[in-house]
């Protein structure tokens, strides 16, 4: 039908896309940037360093006046440019690479270090990628969080979250809020209306796509102040400058379309694309986004 429109080849199942290698096996349709990632760890000649297991450091977070500045500004914008694109098969790396990207104007050692450890990471997960299974659910779960006032230079907050259709990560993000919030409930109720925003418009798509949702959207914080509010009809004077979002998270709650439930911190998958974690609960986190080795080829039938 579209050949009839539009001149166009037909290709055949689908291989390769723009960096992107897609595997099909049985049960799994498996996306992997392994060729892309070699590239760039070829480029910052790191291919014979030492691995390391997880991105990022536990400790605290950058500042963008820490050590002396980088003595290649343009090498450190390209890998940092590169990383960035990697995410697309990687959410693993998408806090730490949100956080060097935040100096690409004026980079500093420190800054490159860090940049250097996450192809240290890559250097070890080269092979990993994004899973995708058939699902008998077809529910939106997401996870959001906030890193209250994380920024050292500006104080901004870090919203953060990932999104599930059935049991398949479709959705993440990681992005420092454009306002300073003046409690940590503020900061992660903005995270909460970011989230709600990202379910409706991929509710709209799959409405369009004839696959609408019947059931609501789930979305899991931690602050238990932020599930009252959502559904607390009663304004107080001390969120007057978040009622916006208030109105517009409350709107979706009380249609039906949205429901804000409270996950213990030892379950908030969102927490990987705030901070830096133990290589433990990274590595227990890492799989509930389904970033692993490639599929096993085996003769098994879906």
């Amino acid at each position: 039908m579209l050949n009839s429109e539009f001149a166009m080849k037909d290709l055949g199942p689908l291989s390769y896309f723009l960096g992107i290698a897609v595997i099909r096996h049985t049960c799994v349709l498996f996306l992997s940037q392994m060729k892309y990632a070699a590239e760039i760890i070829e480029r910052a000649s790191m291919s014979s360093c030492k691995s390391t297991f997880t991105p990022v450091y536990t400790k605290p977070k950058l500042s963008a006046s820490a050590g002396v500045p980088y003595e290649d500004p343009t090498r450190y914008r390209s890998l940092a440019g590169a990383l960035q694109y990697l995410t697309f098969t990687r959410p693993d790396i998408t806090y730490v690479v949100q956080q060097v990207c935040l100096f690409m104007h004026d980079p500093r050692v420190e800054h490159m270090n860090v940049l250097k450890r996450i192809i240290r990471y890559i250097q070890g997960t080269l092979d990993y990628g994004l899973h995708l299974y058939p699902s008998s659910t077809s529910t939106l779960v997401s996870y959001t969080d906030a890193d209250w006032g994380g920024c050292l230079d500006t104080r901004r907050s870090t919203s953060d979250y990932c999104m599930f259709f059935g049991n398949n990560l479709v959705s993440w993000s990681a992005k420092r809020q454009s306002a300073l919030s003046q409690s940590s409930a503020e900061a992660e109720y903005r995270g909460v209306a970011n989230v709600v925003a990202e379910s409706c418009w991929l509710r709209n798509l799959l409405l369009e796509l004839h696959c609408p949702i019947q059931k609501a959207t789930l979305v899991y914080c931690e602050n238990v102040s932020i599930i009252y509010l959502s559904g607390n009809p009663v304004q107080h004077q001390r969120t007057k400058h978040i009622e916006m979002d208030i109105h517009f998270v409350r709107e979706k709650v009380a249609r039906g379309q949205v429901r804000v439930c409270h996950v213990p911190s030892r379950y908030q998958i969102a927490d990987i694309f705030t901070k830096g974690l133990p290589s433990v609960l990274f590595e227990d986190f890492r799989n509930s986004l389904s970033i692993r080795k490639p599929p096993v080829m085996t003769a098994e039938v879906c």
